[in-house]
């Protein structure tokens, strides 16, 4: 085999390879049918369904798999994002503090023992958020297990991130 056919074949299951190890985008992996009266740039979580949804117009939206507040804690109405955070501290609110006193009073951000993952948009609404994850909490995407906050696997967080601005309308649903 000459030597550029062989790079080239060489390049070329490396890409192949690529497509099925790296992770895909949102966009690619992800788009869904949606309601066309709502505005492109909307968040919409659905409790029920455990999706969270950016609408990017004519009917189509993003749709994530998302981890819900726990019963108890639900929530419903209009909010916005508030901020936006890259490997955010967190400080545990008084509510979960007093169910974990173990809990440090601060975890720095990028810690792998940070609940809020890689990145978080702060809601305009109490001390709620739009969040990543730990590896230990993988399991609750899908699941109603917050305090409140809308927990997002770290991949997708980071996807929504990069595509929504303070204050971008949030829609919870029940």
């Amino acid at each position: 085999m000459r030597p550029s056919l062989l790079s080239s074949c060489v390049l070329g299951a490396v890409a192949a390879l690529a497509l099925f190890v790296l992770p895909q985008s949102a966009a690619a992996r992800n788009m869904v049918s949606f309601a066309p009266n709502v505005q492109p740039g909307t968040i919409v979580i659905s409790a029920h369904q455990r999706r969270l949804y950016l609408v990017v117009g004519n009917g189509v939206a993003i749709s994530y798999p998302v981890a819900v507040p726990k019963r108890g804690k639900e929530w419903s109405g209009v909010a916005a994002i508030g901020a936006k955070y890259v490997n955010p501290d967190w400080t545990p609110p008084a509510v979960v503090k007093a169910d974990h006193p173990e809990l440090p009073n601060l975890i720095p951000g990028g810690s792998p023992r940070n609940p809020m993952g890689t990145r978080a948009m702060l809601l305009d609404r109490g001390e709620l958020a739009i969040h990543g994850i730990t590896r230990k909490m993988r399991a609750s995407i899908g699941t109603a297990a917050s305090y409140g906050c809308i927990r997002m696997l770290n991949e997708d967080v980071a996807d929504l991130y990069d595509r929504v601005s303070i204050g971008s309308p949030v829609v919870m649903q029940p």
